[in-house]
C-alpha cells in the first residue's frame, strides 16, 4: 500500500503521486470526518483504498482502526467500429459486427434497422455480448442502414452501417 494523504501533527501531507492536485480531504483538518475526495477521476484510480485512524495515546486495536473501500471507476464506451462480413447479395448470409475499444465493465451490444423498416433484432440472429447480428438468406427488402449501440452503466455509443442488397 502507499499512503497517498495523512494529517499528521496538525499537518495535511500529500504524497507525490499522480492523485496528487486532484484529491484531499473534504473538509478543513483537524475534523472528525476524514472523508477524501478524487476529482477528475481515471480508470487507473480504481483499487482498493484504505483509512487508517490513530488517536495519540490510544490503544491501538488493528481490526477496528482500519477502515477499506474498492473504488471501480467506470468508463463509457469509446465509439464502436461496424464492419459487414460476406458479401451481401440475395440469398446470402452476412454478419454485422460492433466492437467498442474501451469500456468498463464491457459494453454490450444492441443493432436495430431504422426507420422507415425499424427493426429490432434478439438472439439467436443477435449476440449482445459479441456485438454480432448474423443475417440469413438476404433480399432485397434488407437493404438498409443498422445501426449498432455500445452501452454499458457508464454511458453509450452509436456506429451505423449501409446494408446494399
Amino acid at each position: 500500500p502507499v499512503q497517498i494523504l495523512a494529517y499528521l501533527g496538525g499537518v495535511v501531507k500529500e504524497a507525490e503521486t499522480d492523485l496528487m492536485p486532484r484529491m484531499g480531504f473534504l473538509y478543513p483538518m483537524p475534523n472528525h470526518n476524514i472523508s477524501i475526495f478524487i476529482n477528475a477521476t481515471r480508470e487507473q484510480d480504481s483499487g482498493q483504498y484504505m483509512c487508517s485512524v490513530n488517536v495519540v495515546d490510544d490503544t491501538i486495536k488493528l481490526d477496528k482502526n482500519v477502515g477499506i473501500i474498492n473504488l471501480t471507476v467506470l468508463v463509457p464506451p469509446a465509439a464502436p467500429t461496424c464492419q459487414l462480413h460476406g458479401n451481401a447479395i440475395v440469398g446470402a448470409n452476412v454478419t454485422l459486427s460492433c466492437s467498442s475499444k474501451k469500456g468498463k465493465p464491457s459494453p454490450m451490444y444492441q443493432w436495430q434497422r431504422e426507420p422507415p423498416t425499424l427493426q429490432v433484432f434478439f438472439p439467436p440472429a443477435q449476440d449482445r455480448t459479441r456485438g454480432t447480428l448474423k443475417l440469413t438468406n438476404l433480399s432485397l427488402e434488407m437493404s438498409g442502414v443498422y445501426v449498432c449501440r455500445a452501452e454499458n452503466q457508464a454511458g453509450s455509443k452509436n456506429c451505423s452501417i449501409v446494408l446494399e442488397v
